[in-house]
């Protein structure tokens, strides 16, 4: 049996750690726009909005195309599929899941919000950027050889 069930969007500040979340009952363009204005209220007006995404059809939509051609300041880059590793709020999301999501019971949507809720304002009293601990190269060669490990394999 599933628990209850919510939407997080959530954009991750990469220099200080910071997290803006905006929870949703669904997952539509209707949502992600609502969460794209928030950005747009919470970023200083003066700076670029680089967005990480997934390849969710939601972040593609002709409502949300309209949107950004209308704040151009908001740049979306997608991630290649089966690659959301390279997103650092997946990240955070992890440390969510883990740390809060995985140790409660929540009876209700609404007790999941609030834990929720409250995991990002604890988050953001304190934030810490993540830093990645390999160098680009170290990660390249790790890949290679994995490539080449598969490749040898005789399948």
């Amino acid at each position: 049996m599933s628990g209850p069930a919510t939407t997080l969007f959530a954009a991750l500040e990469v220099a200080s750690g910071k997290v803006i979340g905006s929870l949703h009952r669904r997952h539509r363009a209707v949502e992600f726009k609502k969460f794209l204005a928030r950005l747009d209220k919470e970023v200083p007006a003066g700076l670029g909005v680089h967005l990480i995404l997934d390849n969710y059809a939601t972040h593609k939509t002709p409502e949300v195309r309209k949107w950004l051609l209308a704040h151009p300041r908001f740049h979306l880059h997608f991630t290649p599929t089966s690659s959301s590793w390279l997103n650092l709020v997946e990240r955070w999301f992890a440390e969510l899941t883990q740390k809060k999501l995985k140790r409660g019971v929540h009876r209700s949507v609404q007790a999941l919000e609030r834990d929720i809720r409250a995991w990002l304002a604890d988050w953001n009293e304190h934030p810490q950027p993540f830093v990645w601990t390999k160098t680009a190269d170290e990660i390249l060669n790790k890949v290679a050889a994995y490539c080449h490990r598969i490749s040898d394999s005789g399948h």
